[in-house]
């Protein structure tokens, strides 16, 4: 389903402290990567012909999977393109993607995504996994072939940048899905609820003389879509929630036996509709910025498994969009090389999670939902790793980014944690400013 370039390294990584939620491993110790593959997990490991990555005091984990990134190829290349997306991906600790197919043209045919999936061979500096849409041309009516989509390559499913508006047919593709094997994930919207919407409905929105966009718009469909889930016994994945309402219809779900899953924004998890008062057009997504009462819910219901994973919904835009008056900028932010560090920063560091739970919810969470492999740090495994500095602080500038658009919410902040280096597929991707490293002994 991934597609993107191989090769196989040979390092050592040396006295990180080495951790793993789901394998069980935290500790200080030296990883040595054969040819791709992790072959020892130890103390004062050989080093020979290797190359060798000093990492006292910095931590090692899984690398990270972004299940839901915007590459805007094809279409708008001037915005993303493959290698710049994946360059991004793995200066932010990522060893895979899946990018969405709202592109131009839609991925809803074969011959696009077998395109796509060669380009990503030749272009991609980490494994993408391409969507294909629900329906085609993404309107909602008729249903693409998913059959031949999912045996050309398709990695799921989804029509997200738009809802599937009709109950009936996202009922079918629910039932038609079940013999692809590949998940369904869902844009809850309702349009007749959130058009002229602009940010949340509420008291930021009425005070900026917005227009809202309430959290209905998005609950009542995540309630219809987890209902038609339970008809059909086939499982769906929500996208990008924001609101406390949403949650709640999906832990009625979880205790009723719904195969449903979720996923969380490290901007909705991190802000709050407070943020629009500068009426920056960074500060402008689809779903909006809610209150602290549903950020709350959210973390609340990461903490506790709920929401399976960790999404930057990676959105890139060219400047001139966005540097507009506020209602007249597209929704959408960019987000795969500071989603680590603005969760370390405004999360970990002040108490509310744990680095483990934030680690894991980046990595083992989205390879779970989406049937991939977990990246893990285990003798045999390929190498899928980051390697990330806790204690290094950076400010978030435009001209730093690898992607082609700066349209960050993050922009002149300045955050703690950096990822130092980053091992996808068994190739070292991505290597950070000031790594010490030596050769291995000939």
């Amino acid at each position: 389903m991934l597609a993107g370039r191989s090769g196989a390294d040979n390092i050592v990584v040396r006295g990180a402290r080495v951790l793993d939620v789901v394998e069980g491993i935290d500790a200080t110790l030296d990883v040595r990567i054969d040819n791709g593959i992790i072959a020892r997990i130890g103390e004062n490991l050989d080093s020979n012909q290797h190359r060798v990555i000093d990492a006292a005091g910095s931590t090692l984990a899984p690398a990270f999977i972004d299940p839901h990134v915007h590459l805007r190829t094809p279409g708008r290349e001037d915005e993303e393109t493959i290698a710049s997306g994946t360059a991004a991906a793995a200066a932010g600790g990522y060893c895979a993607i899946l990018a969405v197919p709202n592109t131009d043209p839609v991925v809803d045919d074969a011959e696009v995504l077998r395109s796509l999936r060669a380009r990503a061979d030749v272009e991609a500096c980490v494994p993408v996994g391409f969507f294909a849409a629900i329906t085609k041309g993404q309107d909602g009516e008729e249903l693409t072939e998913m059959g031949a989509l999912a045996d050309a390559g398709a990695a799921a499913f989804t029509d997200d940048g738009r809802p599937v508006a009709s109950a009936g047919v996202m009922r079918r593709a629910l039932q038609y899905n079940a013999v692809t094997g590949r998940a369904i994930a869902v844009h809850c919207e309702e349009a007749s609820l959130t058009r002229g919407g602009h940010a949340h409905a509420g008291v930021v929105a009425a005070e900026l003389g917005l227009g809202g966009w309430p959290s209905l718009g998005e609950s009542l469909m995540v309630g219809r879509d987890v209902d038609l889930a339970a008809e059909t016994g086939q499982p769906v994945h929500l996208m990008h929630l924001s609101a406390r309402e949403s949650v709640e219809h999906l832990r009625r779900a979880h205790a009723a036996g719904v195969r449903a899953s979720a996923e969380a924004t490290p901007h909705h998890l991190c802000l709050t509709d407070e943020a629009i008062r500068t009426l920056d057009a960074n500060m402008k997504m689809n779903p909006p910025l809610r209150t602290e009462d549903d950020r709350a819910a959210l973390i609340d219901a990461l903490r506790d498994g709920t929401i399976g994973a960790i999404a930057t919904d990676h959105a890139p835009h060219a400047p001139e969009e966005k540097d507009v008056p506020f209602e007249a900028a597209p929704f959408g932010v960019t987000g795969l090389e500071t989603a680590f560090a603005a969760l370390f920063t405004y999360l970990v560091e002040p108490g509310v999670l744990s680095l483990e739970t934030v680690l894991e919810r980046l990595s083992a969470g989205p390879a779970a939902i989406f049937g991939l492999d977990r990246p893990r740090i285990a003798v045999g495994a390929p190498a899928n790793l980051t390697l990330i500095d806790t204690e290094s602080t950076w400010r978030v500038k435009a001209d730093g980014f690898r992607s082609r658009s700066a349209n960050s919410w993050l922009l002149g902040k300045r955050l703690r944690g950096r990822i130092a280096l980053t091992v996808a597929a068994g190739r070292v991707v991505f290597t950070g400013a000031g790594v010490p490293e030596r050769a291995g002994a000939q």
